[in-house]
C-alpha cells in the first residue's frame, strides 16, 4: 500500500479520493459499448412506434417535452407519459443485459 497521506478536511479528502479513483479505476469501455449495443437493440425491438418517435425527439434531437408535444400535436402530458413508459420498458430490458 502506498504511504499517501489523505487530508481529513472533507473537501480535500473528496478531491484526494477523486484523484485516487481516476488513477485506479478500471476501464469500462467494453461494458459501455455492450450497453449501447443492447440499448439500440431494445429500442428497435421493444418500443412502440410512438415511443420510438418520442425518444428520438427528446434524446437525439434534444427537444423538450413541450416542443415534442407541439410537433406531434398532442398534450405535453401525453409526451411525458409516453417517454416515461419508454424509459421504464428500456430499463426492464437492460436490467439483466450486463
Amino acid at each position: 500500500m502506498n504511504d499517501i497521506h489523505y487530508n481529513t478536511r472533507s473537501s480535500e479528502w473528496i478531491g484526494d479520493m477523486t484523484v485516487w479513483l481516476r488513477d485506479n479505476a478500471g476501464d469500462n469501455r467494453d461494458q459501455l459499448l455492450q450497453l449501447r449495443r443492447k440499448l439500440r437493440q431494445a429500442r428497435e425491438k421493444e418500443l412502440t412506434p410512438c415511443q420510438k418517435r418520442v425518444v428520438e425527439l427528446c434524446f437525439e434531437q434534444g427537444m423538450t417535452v413541450t416542443q415534442a408535444a407541439e410537433l406531434l400535436q398532442v398534450a405535453p402530458s401525453t409526451v411525458s407519459r409516453t417517454l416515461r413508459r419508454a424509459k421504464d420498458r428500456l430499463r426492464r430490458c437492460l436490467q439483466y443485459a450486463l
